[in-house]
């Protein structure tokens, strides 16, 4: 079912424009992320669907509802604020239930909705609690109670995890996602974190400069990226500069290599990338038999982080970079000569 459609929405502030031309359709019930770089216009289209800034032109519609010109309280949202912006002198309960004694909800209404908010969050009993003894995940849960408080139809979430440590974040992350599924409401997260919007989302809106540069579920946009800079900012990426040759077959260091997809548009004797995840490079000390997708090059550097070895390998023109786990690793060392193999099924061409 339709649920969120963004289109034809630009934002300008005077001369400088911060969202260009968007046009997003998701079915009600997805969770979205809005990634990109800071600056990119992310969290200005958030704020448009809010309705917390107007839009220049375009519209925004949620189940056929046109929402474009709705003042920000008609508009049944739920919102996380980067900062939680929780009230320092109430309770936990009295934040999460602020907006429903505004609305004029009776007090028994309140304590229900809150106990039934704090269990669903996993923090029972704490209703009476001071906002000032609470740690920054708990925080960061109340806000979200707080902003479900009142059956929202969109849950948005501005950078929710920005403020937290590296493993809060990663918990908080399942929990969120954990939390959406159960409740089926329609949610989009504004992120620059990779991780997280690979984690959470069902759809990824890669953004950059105010515009959009690709729209898709997580792996596709990781596996087959549309251009160069979403290969960049999706994961770590070789881009090795080459010619294609053919459809299938570009030319990098004099050698013919063969990949699956293509950016559109390309034509035989244009300059390429050819993408490949360093998980996808294979490093052999030696070969008795020709490798697919072949290079050879010299060990430069090893990092050994546990889980993983990284292995960097300068072939002439460029350095490749491979990720093999500690059961694949072939022992080589730095300085020593190997031969690179990248399956085709892995490499795709970007326009340089």
């Amino acid at each position: 079912m339709t649920g969120l459609v963004i289109e034809n929405v630009t934002k300008t502030y005077g001369a400088v424009t911060a969202v260009k031309d968007v046009n997003l359709n998701f079915n009600k019930g997805e969770m979205i992320c809005f990634l990109g770089p800071s600056g990119c216009g992310k969290t200005t289209l958030l704020r448009m669907v809010a309705g917390l800034e107007d839009t220049t032109a375009g519209s925004i519609t949620f189940e056929g509802k046109d929402l474009t010109h709705v003042p920000v309280h008609k508009r049944n949202i739920g919102m996380v604020f980067q900062s939680f912006a929780l009230f320092p002198h109430l309770s936990v309960g009295e934040n999460i239930s602020y907006a429903m004694k505004i609305r004029g909800h009776s007090r028994s209404e309140c304590e229900d909705r809150v106990k039934e908010l704090l269990d669903m969050i996993h923090l029972p009993g704490i209703a009476d609690r001071r906002i000032t003894q609470m740690s920054g995940g708990q925080r960061q849960r109340v806000a979200i109670a707080r902003a479900l408080a009142l059956n929202p139809e969109i849950f948005l979430l501005d950078e929710p995890m920005s403020a937290l440590d590296a493993n809060l974040r990663e918990s908080m992350q399942i929990e969120l996602r954990k939390l959406q599924q159960e409740l089926g409401i329609t949610t989009v997260v504004v992120t620059h974190d990779q991780t997280e919007a690979m984690t959470m989302a069902d759809d990824i809106v890669v953004m950059g400069r105010a515009k959009i540069h690709q729209t898709g579920a997580p792996l596709d946009i990781y596996k087959t990226p549309a251009n160069q800079f979403v290969a960049e900012f999706i994961g770590t990426s070789n881009l090795l500069p080459g010619k294609l040759t053919n459809p299938d077959t570009v030319t990098v260091s004099g050698s013919e290599m063969k990949f699956t997809n293509a950016s559109a548009g390309l034509s035989a004797g244009d300059d390429v990338l050819l993408m490949t995840r360093p998980e996808d490079v294979f490093v052999h000390p030696t070969t008795d038999a020709p490798l697919e997708n072949e290079l050879q090059g010299t060990v430069t550097f090893i990092r050994d982080i546990g889980m993983t070895i990284e292995i960097l390998v300068d072939c002439g023109h460029h350095e490749v970079t491979s990720i093999m786990t500690p059961k694949d690793f072939p022992e080589v060392k730095v300085g020593q000569q190997v031969y690179l193999e990248m399956p085709t099924s892995t490499c795709n061409v970007l326009a340089a």
